[in-house]
């Protein structure tokens, strides 16, 4: 049974700092990709970044440059480090990995919220 327990969300100010984590566990199947979406009040839910298992990165405009996705392999553990927050980043963050053979699984989510 796979299971992936998030932790780092919380309430910060406009221009500060949170960082998530997301440890896996459950499976003797390699995890190719881990990532974070994210869905505020009201909108679909988003992709905000993903890292292959090469650490190949991808993130969403509106993150570039103040997020920073990175992973432990040997912890199956990912992290996103964000800074620079804007009220606008508030919304529940969810963990996602996309395991071999066993497929997608996610995350509780983590409610992320940034007053102004």
């Amino acid at each position: 049974q796979v299971q992936l327990v998030e932790s780092g969300g919380g309430l910060v100010q406009a221009g500060g700092s949170l960082r998530l984590s997301c440890a896996a566990s459950g499976s003797i199947f390699s995890i190719n990709a881990m990532g974070w979406y994210r869905q505020a009040p009201g909108k679909q839910r988003e992709l905000v970044a993903v890292i292959t298992s090469g650490g190949v990165t991808n993130y969403a405009d509106s993150v570039k440059g103040r997020f920073t996705i990175s992973r432990d392999n040997a912890k199956n553990t990912v992290y996103l480090q964000m800074n620079s927050l804007k009220p606008e980043d508030t919304a529940v963050y969810y963990c996602m990995t996309r395991w071999k053979i066993v497929g997608d699984y996610w995350g509780q989510g983590t409610q992320v919220t940034v007053s102004s």
